[in-house]
């Protein structure tokens, strides 16, 4: 990592995402350190997937010239898409849109004052030109840009289309899980009446 990169925390998972980073496709940016407990989950996903990923903190506001350069520098660097969070005023997504033509997609930050709406609004109403793909609010965001992003590269890497197959089969069978549990919690009640 470069003397600008995140260092997030000693936590194994962690680790086994920085050990990926030799060669990015995605870039990870968020405007605070505060937003890496959400943006974790991003990135974890990713490296399941097989997506090496650059995870870096630079704000719009107080680091405007980095960002312009992660951002103008991005493709340069072999990333294919960036994943952008923010909170608050939350202009981080749309300044990189600004500066590079690849697919940006920005992750709305909960926030405490309004609980994630001011990041949202900030995220998603960009002007026609400067788009931003723009996900839910907090750790499920997160976890839809990664999969988002993981679809995008799938494009040019078709190996990612079982892997993406296979997490949405698991996805349906934990819905089905869930759905049998509420049904036998509904029929144990009833048997009780």
């Amino acid at each position: 990592m470069d003397k600008n990169s995140f260092d997030p925390d000693p936590d194994p998972d962690v680790r086994s995402v920085e050990a990926s980073m030799a060669h990015p496709q995605v870039g990870i940016i968020m405007g605070s350190d505060s937003d890496w407990p959400t943006m974790k989950a991003a990135a974890l996903l990713l490296r399941d997937f097989g997506v090496e990923c650059d995870v870096q903190v630079r704000s719009a506001h107080r680091t405007p010239e980095a960002v312009q350069d992660y951002a103008s520098t991005a493709a340069k660097r072999g990333i294919r898409v960036i994943l952008a969070a923010a909170g608050g005023a939350a202009h981080l997504a749309g300044v990189i849109a600004s500066f590079t033509s690849l697919p940006v997609i920005g992750i709305p930050m909960k926030t405490q004052a309004l609980g994630g709406l001011d990041s949202l609004f900030s995220v998603v109403q960009m002007p026609a030109g400067v788009p931003v793909a723009t996900v839910g609010i907090g750790e499920a965001g997160a976890v839809n840009a990664a999969v988002l992003a993981a679809q995008i590269l799938a494009l040019e890497r078709p190996e990612l289309r079982p892997k993406l197959d296979a997490f949405k089969k698991r996805l349906e069978e934990e819905g089905l899980q869930k759905a049998e549990r509420v049904k036998d919690a509904l029929l144990a009640r009833k048997g009780n009446s």
